[in-house]
């Protein structure tokens, strides 16, 4: 039995994890805010609840005390909020994770990053020996300084980490990715600012198969990984599956894509000028990531550990609509 560390422990990805380790009869210490309300959840199941904050070292430190294995999950979740708090969770936080699990000796650091580090050139299929590149948008760059972090404890003090590079991760408990794209279809806000945008679906359950895999195959040190279902599909294509499970018609409104850059940067200005606490309807985040043709490869993780995406996407996505219609999106999505 191993006993491990989940940061973020009430998220999507974090609360998945929790469910995974307990499968594997792992003891698993479950990280969250204090005021998290989703801290219900975990006191309900068998884990070590931990509330703590992971922009405090000495509360890091004593939760990775006597771990095997810690997941960083925690993150801001979002693309919308002021750089001090990017920079305290994403950078101090992960700085304080590595420490801790120096200080700790773990077998394992496995860090969420995101594949958005590897910019937005969209001439090659990305892979992970490419440089990471900035995007100019603060969620995708605090990440790469945030892996520079885990790269330089690995480097000077041998700390025994991987990291990850999810995709589009979709699935049974997510509150962002779907949830958003169902809200908007239903109301009828759903715009289109690229024809045969791509995107790279990544089921819950395919990510965390990867992750329990690289927690501890040892081949994995050192090294990072991109994951998805192993195929994309685009961003029509999935917005038409979602408004058929809900019996919506599909959204086919399409605006040029300057248009919407150009909106989301007057929406941004507004919003911070005016200091509004909710999220622009548009962000230049958005227009980026949901208007590209980016293309990414997960052979290395085959090639290097044998592995490959378990559930496919058109199972995952139909599981997911599944969930989707027994929830109230209004209740459900978070910005």
């Amino acid at each position: 039995m191993k006993k491990v560390l989940i940061t973020g422990a009430s998220g999507f990805i974090g609360g998945a994890l929790v469910q995974a380790n307990l499968a594997r009869g792992h003891h698993v210490r479950a990280f969250h805010l204090p005021n998290d309300p989703e801290k219900n959840v975990l006191e309900k199941l068998d884990v070590e609840a931990f509330a703590g904050d992971i922009t405090d070292l000495e509360s890091v430190m004593e939760a990775a005390q006597g771990m095997d294995i810690i997941f960083h999950c925690a993150a801001v979740v979002t693309d919308w909020a002021p750089q001090s708090l990017f920079e305290k969770v994403i950078l101090k936080g992960t700085e304080n994770v590595c420490k801790a699990a120096v200080a700790a000796g773990v077998s394992r650091l496995v860090d969420l990053s995101t594949n958005d580090v590897f910019g937005t050139d969209e001439s090659v299929v990305m892979i992970e020996s490419m440089p990471l590149s900035p995007w100019n948008e603060p969620y995708a760059d605090y990440k790469i300084q945030a892996e520079e972090i885990v790269w330089k404890y690995h480097r000077e003090h041998g700390l025994p980490a991987t990291m990850v590079y999810p995709c589009w991760v979709y699935g049974e408990g997510d509150k962002t990715f779907v949830p958003h794209l169902a809200d908007a279809i239903l109301k009828k806000e759903m715009i289109f600012w690229r024809k045969d945008a791509l995107v790279w679906p990544t089921y819950i359950e395919n990510l965390t198969d990867l992750l329990m895999l690289i927690s501890e195959d040892v081949r994995a040190v050192g090294n990072g990984y991109l994951v998805h279902d192993g195929e994309s599909t685009t961003l029509q294509e999935f917005c038409a599956g979602i408004a058929l499970a809900l019996g919506a018609p599909p959204p086919t409104r399409h605006i040029p894509y300057a248009v919407a850059y150009g909106v989301a940067v007057v929406m941004e200005w507004v919003w911070k000028a005016l200091k509004k606490p909710n999220r622009p309807l548009l962000t230049t985040y958005t227009v980026k990531n949901l208007g590209s043709r980016f293309r990414f490869s997960i052979e290395k993780a085959n090639q290097e550990l044998g592995w490959k995406p378990k559930i496919s996407y058109n199972k995952g996505f139909k599981k997911t609509m599944v969930w989707l219609k027994t929830l109230d999106l209004d209740a459900l999505k978070q910005k």
